[in-house]
């Protein structure tokens, strides 16, 4: 066996592949290449969702020995940060990477893979894709437009965002103009708000230049260095996105094109990238916390009122109700994430809640 076969195989086997056989192995001596390109929703090296699409790459070429190499094209290069979905399905690109919530224009049902308010947390919610159906649910909602979806990274809980002025009550949403995709922005619409949609490369300027006149985007670990703070001192802790997961998609073509051991090594990469991304999530926002906390004493952290949360949360659970009755997939999915967060939230009460109310007394 030549040595790089060798290093391949090694590869394979530490990572749980080995039952593809020798058979796929040999294949890795075809002399056929595999080029592909990704467009991503991020700018060009933008920290932490920019870095899960990096690492997966580097993971499927290593693992691959070459045979897989992805090119990976920010939304300078291809012009259209909220144009992935298109791009991968017409083939344009291979894959993509952003955000499945950006689709509910084209299909409502696509928002409830990224998150939805008041759901499962990020561990929850991975229980969720692999181990409690989420996973079939995607793909039987993407399998229409020729696309798989797999998970692409978590943010954790997200920030309730940035606000110039301070937020006691329904009132105070009346006309609002704020920066909030997915579900969370129906929501609000309905409290009078007015939601809309901004690339996060446009976001300080809207809010600057009073084109919005708030904004939620990560938290700590990716809104320090996009100095809203500067602008709006009001930082409001989060409600509308507890397990924020960001999609890795794959044009349905190309990836049967691929011989079966490379798609096995891609599947791998897009999974562990997207943990490894969490991870790295977790840590900048512990981090960046600190210097918030250090650096900007004048940032006010908040949490909104429990009366302003009450409604907010009726509000929620009428409009997914209003939803679920109109749409027998949407009813099908939001019975799969409610009957699978009140199993698994029983053990998180039971182990992480309880933990941290009983003996952090930090």
């Amino acid at each position: 066996m030549k040595k790089s076969l060798f290093l391949k195989a090694a590869l394979i086997v530490s990572l749980g592949l080995s039952s593809l056989g020798l058979s796929s192995l040999a294949m890795a001596d075809d002399g056929k290449k595999y080029r592909w390109k990704l467009a991503e929703t991020w700018g060009p090296n933008f920290p932490i969702f920019g870095d899960a699409t990096k690492n997966m790459a580097k993971m499927v070429k290593e693992m691959s020995n070459g045979r897989l190499d992805i090119r990976i094209d920010s939304s300078n290069k291809h012009k259209s940060a909220l144009g992935i979905f298109d791009f991968v399905k017409s083939g344009q690109y291979q894959m993509g990477h952003s955000g499945s919530y950006y689709w509910k224009g084209k299909n409502f049902n696509t928002l409830f893979f990224t998150t939805i308010p008041f759901g499962m947390t990020a561990p929850e919610q991975y229980a969720w894709f692999y181990h409690g159906g989420g996973m079939e649910l995607m793909k039987e909602v993407y399998d229409q437009y020729g696309i798989l979806s797999f998970p692409g990274g978590n943010t954790g809980n997200q920030m309730g965002g940035w606000f110039k002025k301070e937020i006691n009550s329904v009132a105070d949403l009346k006309g609002l103009k704020m920066r909030i995709p997915g579900f969370a922005g129906e929501v609000l619409a309905k409290l009078g708000a007015k939601p809309t949609n901004i690339p996060s490369g446009e976001l300080y300027t809207a809010l600057e230049r009073n084109t919005i006149d708030a904004l939620e985007w990560v938290g700590p670990s990716l809104d320090l260095r996009m100095g809203f703070h500067k602008i709006a001192p009001y930082y409001y802790t989060g409600w509308h996105e507890p397990a924020a997961e960001l999609q890795f998609m794959v044009n349905e073509k190309a990836y049967n094109s691929l011989p079966k051991d490379l798609q096995k090594i891609l599947t791998v990469a897009m999974k562990t990238a997207a943990y490894d991304m969490y991870t790295q999530s977790y840590h900048e926002s512990g981090k960046n916390l600190a210097t918030l906390q250090k650096d900007y004493p004048n940032v006010k952290m908040r949490s909104f009122p429990k009366s302003l949360m009450n409604k907010i949360k009726q509000t929620n659970d009428d409009l997914l109700a209003e939803f679920s009755a109109k749409d027998p997939m949407t009813e099908k999915i939001l019975k799969s994430l409610n009957s699978y967060k009140e199993k698994v939230r029983a053990w998180t009460n039971l182990s992480d809640r309880a933990y941290l109310d009983n003996f952090d007394t930090k």
